[in-house]
């Protein structure tokens, strides 16, 4: 390159200085400042581990939309309050990890550890040290103990990542058991929620999964109860959950639950049309009993279902009274209504104006308001009372609409008023990469026209305008 520069240089210098060498030069400069940045981004990176690894922590950004990768403000909360040194000893093999679950939970520790640096990291290799291994009584490669004092807990990595029936894994999340560990070790106490079983309601291994994945995030351990079996509730209840029975409730378990309201407690009652025996003697006493039929709104539903409210925050107790933007919708709900003129119902969620409780919807006709049957909107979906809260739809909870919209921020600020955590009462991250788009039906009709329309509508404009230009 020198000899052709120093033989021909006036041939070198028409060609850097022509249209195609500058274009060639500034490409060239282009991708060895790219370069540069590179090797300097590495450098730091390089020596910010060899000097302190937490000097990493302290600089590192979440740029997911779902910030999937941020604490929640529930963990942030216990490691502000966190006044006892918790060690984290991490039992790890990387040779034998096929998910990933090492590189993961050490950087979740480091977060742990970013908030509060009364969080001490210890990385073990079982192999080398069977000893250690034996000491804690671990079994299984990838397991995580925390210690405080004497007090030990053991975060398994079943507990870690979750697997589907054909044994292919779903999610990795370990937020919740680190963080249940390390209440657990320096003593603070959970609050408990208890759901009814014994008559084909929601299933929390199910149907109800994510409804038991949004209560551990916020802390409270989750337990079931039979009151076939156990005549009372358990003292420790902070809030007793009725999720959908399918098949009547005897009288003494519709006392038991009484029972345990009349003396102090609180209850989370979800039903859906056709509801069995036993739930309007439960809501009696505070004025309430469930319509028969379901819920119609053509003004506000999710599109083209009519029988689905839509619900925005003008509807929702939560966004009056706690400032929050919340929107959610309920498929296949059934209405609250009064007792008598006497009962002031406190609606937690209602539908438009142009809605009503349909007697016998029949979802394959369109529907049709009959007055002599039918109730006029607005509808009552949910409603709020003193220790108890009822809402006239189940399935907005279950794992297909948990993460839509606000369903889910609903049930669990629903909990959390209940058991008196209003601290809790927020907006949570979303936790599901696949989302719905939820549209009313003028919404839907614009997107279905747009689509077909505006891309033809675009080429004959741009054709016109180059027909012009080039006439």
């Amino acid at each position: 390159l020198i000899a052709a520069l120093v033989a021909d240089f006036q041939q070198v210098k028409a060609a850097l200085t022509g249209r195609r060498g500058r274009l060639g030069t500034g490409t060239t400069l282009m991708g060895m400042i790219f370069l540069g940045i590179i090797v300097m981004a590495n450098g730091v990176v390089f020596f910010a581990q060899v000097q302190d690894i937490r000097i990493l922590a302290a600089t590192r950004y979440d740029v997911t939309k779902l910030s999937q990768f941020t604490l929640t403000q529930q963990t942030k909360d216990v490691l502000a309050k966190l006044d006892k040194p918790v060690k984290a000893l991490c039992f790890f093999v990387p040779s034998k990890d096929q998910y990933g679950l090492t590189v993961y939970a050490q950087s979740l520790l480091l977060e742990y550890q970013r908030y509060n640096d009364l969080i001490s990291i210890e990385v073990i290799d079982p192999d080398e040290h069977p000893d250690r291994a034996r000491q804690y009584g671990i079994f299984q490669y990838q397991t995580v103990v925390f210690e405080s004092g004497e007090s030990r807990r053991q975060v398994l990595p079943s507990q870690i990542i979750q697997f589907s029936d054909q044994g292919v894994p779903l999610q990795v999340e370990a937020e919740h058991g680190f963080t249940s560990a390390i209440l657990e070790v320096t003593g603070v106490a959970q609050k408990k929620v208890y759901f009814v079983t014994g008559h084909g309601e929601a299933d929390l291994n199910g149907k109800y999964s994510s409804v038991l994945r949004g209560l551990r995030d916020d802390l409270y351990v989750v337990g079931t109860i039979n009151l076939l079996t156990d005549s009372t509730v358990p003292t420790d209840a902070a809030v007793l959950i009725l999720a959908a029975p399918q098949t009547p409730l005897t009288s003494a378990e519709v006392n038991a639950i009484l029972d345990y309201i009349e003396q102090g407690g609180h209850a989370f009652v979800l039903t859906d049309p056709n509801y069995p025996d036993g739930i309007d003697e439960i809501l009696a006493p505070w004025g309430l009993k469930l319509g028969t039929g379901t819920v119609v709104d053509i003004a506000s539903s999710v599109a083209p279902n009519n029988d689905m409210p839509l619900v925005p925050s003008a509807g929702n107790f939560f966004s009056q009274t706690q400032g929050l933007s919340m929107t959610t919708y309920f498929p296949n709900a059934v209405g609250i209504l009064p007792l008598d003129d006497s009962t002031d119902v406190v609606p937690l969620v209602y539908s438009s104006l142009g809605s009503w409780l349909q007697k016998d919807f029949d979802p394959t006709k369109g529907p049709v308001f009959n007055e002599d049957t039918d109730l006029p909107g607005p509808v009552t979906i949910g409603a709020i009372m003193d220790r108890i809260i009822v809402i006239g739809d189940s399935d907005f909870a279950s794992n297909e609409h948990f993460s839509q919209v606000n369903n889910g921020d609903l049930f669990l600020n629903s909990v959390n008023w209940l058991a008196q955590d209003t601290q809790l009462i927020s907006l949570r991250r979303a936790a599901l990469p696949f989302r719905r788009m939820v549209v009313n039906d003028d919404q839907r009709k614009f997107i279905t026209y747009s689509s077909l329309a505006l891309p033809s509508v675009l080429v004959l404009l741009i054709g016109a305008v180059v027909w012009w230009y080039r006439s």
